[in-house]
């Protein structure tokens, strides 16, 4: 118990320390190139809002942590300010040079570069934990089109919409990023291999398009409903089902069939609890509001996830240009929404950040630095946007008043500014929304999920 409060007060600070730390970085960017540039700084905060704890420098700079996690500011008077995070600027002091602000909005995403490619050289020297997961194919439903098709469990998935996939997270992947419904999907059995087009189906857990297809797994039980079937048989969270009314289970879809299929129906459940197997009777029971049979858990596709290690791991380059292949996937993904099915309600703000940080401090570090090399690339781009309150809004109008030899009315930098900076916080809030509602259970789901860590001379053999 004792042991378990203290590994979870130290996924705690880890997630702290890992995103304040990138935040920390950034601002320190405009911070020391306005000291650089002779410029006056009044503030350095971390986070947003009312303030936790702070103190004042002997330059009279006031530091400080803020209540919201979300980002942090440098207060400098003679930049764009944003009156709703920032307080209203000061009227009294001259304004600073163009060039000086765009080197000083510059220095943040600039610092943030660094900061990953720093990251991202620790994990090339210590390895890369890859994920295990061969995009074989477990259950196929019977009567589904897939399996009029004659695609079968045990076959391999090649290729989705044109990629070579070489595991299961790449099928879901580029699957949800494809532009259409229906994909050109690349099948092997044995040395035989078959094209298929096959139609993708809007996961409602998720609220993506997934392949009507399962990867080969044990599901196995994350959460219980009150006063459910599954509970009231005696089945517990961390089971992992071996086989339903007889027949073994081979993959998540297959046992919402078998459950469905035993409506009012007693069955035999064998599950697997820690080393030993047992065996339970559950008599799924139909939700009125839905009209499906069910025994009330939530399940995840397995207990344990298992990685290769990769030594080294890739390079600081590698590393940081598949941060932005993957960005730029997801913006065409947005910019064809209709195709692909993927809206803003499919990002993450800091809820989700926080989340996946979390699961990623728990499973091993290096996944977590992994994550952060990914998050502090994420926030260089997204701050070069021009946008008023983002670093590319400070350098849009620096420019414009290099051109145009006429500066921007303050009036209207602070009314835009801050307009912007309300548009912002309510977007955060709008995606924290649907990472509580929609992906809270799939963070939690993967914070209890046990991780195995493999070198290469112990390699995993396909299932």
């Amino acid at each position: 118990m004792i042991g378990d409060l203290f590994h979870k007060a130290y996924v705690v600070l880890a997630v702290i320390v890992f995103f304040g730390a990138s935040v920390f970085v950034h601002e320190y960017g405009h911070f020391w190139m306005a000291r650089l540039r002779r410029m006056v700084v009044l503030g350095f905060s971390i986070g947003f809002g009312p303030k936790v704890f702070g103190w004042v420098d002997r330059h009279g700079v006031e530091w400080a942590v803020r209540w919201i996690p979300a980002g942090g500011f440098v207060k400098l008077p003679q930049m764009l300010t944003s009156e709703t995070i920032e307080g209203a600027a000061d009227p009294t002091v001259p304004p600073a040079s163009p060039v000086s602000r765009i080197w000083v909005a510059l220095a943040g995403p600039a610092m943030n570069i660094f900061f990953a490619l720093a990251i991202a050289s620790v994990i090339w020297l210590v390895g890369l934990p890859v994920p295990v997961n061969p995009p074989i194919i477990g259950y196929v439903e019977p009567d589904s089109a897939e399996a009029r098709l004659g695609i079968r469990e045990g076959d391999r998935v090649l290729r989705v919409d044109g990629k070579i996939v070489s595991r299961w997270q790449d099928v879901q992947r580029f699957t949800v990023l494809a532009r259409s419904q229906t994909i050109p999907v690349e099948i092997a059995r044995g040395d035989s291999v078959s094209n298929y087009v096959l139609t993708a189906v809007v996961n409602p857990t998720f609220g993506l398009k997934l392949l009507n297809l399962d990867p080969k797994d044990h599901p196995v039980i994350m959460d219980l409903a009150p006063s459910g079937a599954a509970q009231e048989a005696g089945l517990a969270v961390n089971d992992q089902f071996v086989s339903f009314g007889g027949v073994p289970v081979v993959g998540q879809s297959q046992l919402v069939d078998l459950i469905r299929a035993q409506t009012s129906k007693p069955a035999q459940v064998e599950v697997q609890r820690a080393s030993q197997r047992m065996t339970f009777t559950v008599t799924p029971r139909v939700d009125p509001t839905s009209g499906v049979a069910r025994i009330g858990v939530t399940i995840s596709p397995s207990r344990v996830l298992t990685y290769q290690l990769q030594r080294p791991g890739p390079t600081p380059w590698e590393q940081v240009s598949g941060v932005l292949v993957q960005m730029g996937e997801l913006v065409g993904a947005l910019a064809h929404s209709k195709e692909t099915g993927v809206s803003a309600k499919d990002m993450s703000g800091p809820v989700g950040i926080f989340g996946k940080l979390a699961a990623d401090v728990n499973a091993d570090i290096r996944l977590a630095l992994s994550f952060l090399v990914m998050l502090n690339v994420n926030l260089a781009i997204i701050n070069l946007l021009p946008i008023p309150v983002l670093d590319g809004g400070h350098i849009t109008l620096a420019l414009y008043e290099i051109i145009t030899r006429r500066r921007v009315a303050p009036r209207f930098q602070e009314i835009a500014t801050s307009a912007f900076a309300v548009i912002l916080l309510s977007f955060m809030a709008y995606v924290s929304f649907f990472d509580v509602v929609k992906r809270g259970p799939l963070f939690k789901a993967m914070f209890r999920q046990e991780t195995v860590i493999e070198t290469p001379s112990q390699p995993t053999q396909a299932p």
